[in-house]
């Protein structure tokens, strides 16, 4: 019985010394591979576009650099009346006998919407003790807002 046991007892020893190995190779064997480091990358951004399209150029804001505050305001109350599509569409005067300046301005066509905003053409004349000139442009005013400028071109001659 003692063969016995001595087997069992060496069996035992035999393999908590070779689960004790084996433990071991495969502790000491993970050191023993490259230890693999990434550096991370760091894409450079691309660069910024010079421009995108996505932003307007800026509205003008009135008929001329020679119209004052006071000569605006006024041209600009005869064009929220002109420009209005409840109006009747006919020309309408505007002046500042402080300044000299005066001028009319006439709808052209019919309003119309345009990025929610309701839209119309008009033709302006503007009369000073400079000159006379003709501005032809777009009005546009969002609902329940004011009238603004989209774009005017000025010209000598009308049409």
């Amino acid at each position: 019985m003692r063969s016995g046991a001595c087997k069992v007892g060496s069996v035992t020893l035999g393999l908590v010394v070779a689960a004790g190995a084996l433990g071991s190779v495969l502790v000491l064997g993970g050191c023993s591979q490259p230890l693999i480091m990434f550096a991370p990358q760091v894409d450079a951004a691309p660069p910024e576009p010079e421009s995108t399209g996505s932003i307007e150029p800026a509205a003008p804001k009135s008929f001329g650099p020679d119209l004052s505050g006071e000569d605006w305001r006024r041209a600009k109350a005869a064009l929220s009346v002109a420009l209005d599509p409840q109006g009747n569409g006919q020309p309408v005067k505007w002046d500042n006998p402080d300044s000299g300046m005066r001028g009319m301005v006439n709808p052209t066509g019919l309003p119309f919407v345009k990025n929610d905003e309701i839209c119309r053409g008009f033709l302006a004349s503007v009369i000073g003790p400079t000159g006379n000139r003709f501005v032809r442009g777009t009005g546009c005013r969002p609902s329940g807002g004011a009238w603004e400028l989209k774009s005017v071109k000025t010209t000598t001659k009308p049409g």
